[in-house]
């Protein structure tokens, strides 16, 4: 039985501790800071096995080699094999779908996910999915390398999964994700009563996150592209017609990105 607790880091990242208790091993996801993971790691008597990235950008990926020094250079450290990331020992192919942690009870799944950038990976560990910036709360991580072919593939990937499964993003982008979405789809009755809760999450200084598939496939405008409520606020805002799920998927990616 693995727990899993969040460790803030800059503005808005969440670098994700693993841990299972039974056989002592600790694994963080993304860990852009070192400083702020040691500080945890110190305070609860914990040492670290290994760390997950998802992919080569620095706030996921700047603080591997702090926490190797840290810890003797005795971390496996995953990640994608085809990022150009410095600290892997253990590269994951694009061939690979699942992965072993050592002593890490349960077989953990690897999903290659292009668009945010192209080698982009998630890991799914029992239930809980670790999808760095492919799947935000109410939202998707821009495309800085892939195509939005590519970015609508991966999430339908993730939007298979069981709708119980927990997701946590790497960042807290939820309240401004969730504005994005209200313009989007305004007469959504489950993304009006989230946006309130989630206010209140932000109000009290609580993470909004982990979500679960089934919130996100209810309130995610990223994921309901074939919505037909949806399709219609997007003709109407980029006045052309529009009946598909990948045309509506692009202009709502290039509308969020000048929103």
């Amino acid at each position: 039985m693995i727990s899993i607790s969040p460790i803030a880091a800059f503005n808005d990242n969440y670098i994700w501790l693993i841990s299972d208790a039974h056989n002592k091993q600790h694994y963080v996801v993304d860990p852009g800071d070192s400083n702020v993971v040691i500080t945890y790691l110190k305070q609860h008597n914990i040492e670290l096995s290994g760390i997950l990235i998802t992919h080569h950008h620095h706030d996921h990926t700047g603080g591997i080699l702090g926490l190797q020094a840290h810890s003797g250079h005795k971390l496996h450290v995953y990640g994608p094999d085809d990022e150009n990331i410095e600290g892997i020992t253990h590269s994951i192919s694009a061939q690979m779908d699942s992965i072993t942690l050592p002593l890490l009870p349960t077989p953990i799944k690897v999903f290659h996910l292009p668009g945010h950038t192209l080698g982009h990976i998630a890991y799914l560990i029992d239930g809980h999915l670790f999808c760095g910036d492919t799947l935000f709360s109410a939202g998707c991580g821009r495309l800085f390398e892939g195509t939005p072919t590519q970015m609508l593939r991966s999430l339908n990937r993730l939007s298979e999964l069981d709708d119980d499964t927990l997701v946590y993003p790497a960042h807290e982008y939820t309240l401004a994700n969730l504005s994005f979405a209200l313009h989007v789809e305004p007469a959504n009755k489950a993304l009006q009563q989230y946006h309130q809760k989630a206010m209140q999450l932000r109000t009290e200084e609580q993470p909004t996150l982990p979500t679960t598939l089934a919130l996100e496939k209810a309130i995610n405008p990223f994921l309901r592209a074939n919505s037909a409520d949806i399709q219609q606020n997007l003709s109407t805002h980029f006045q052309q017609p529009i009946s598909d799920e990948q045309t509506c998927f692009t202009l709502l990616r290039q509308w969020k990105d000048n929103f």
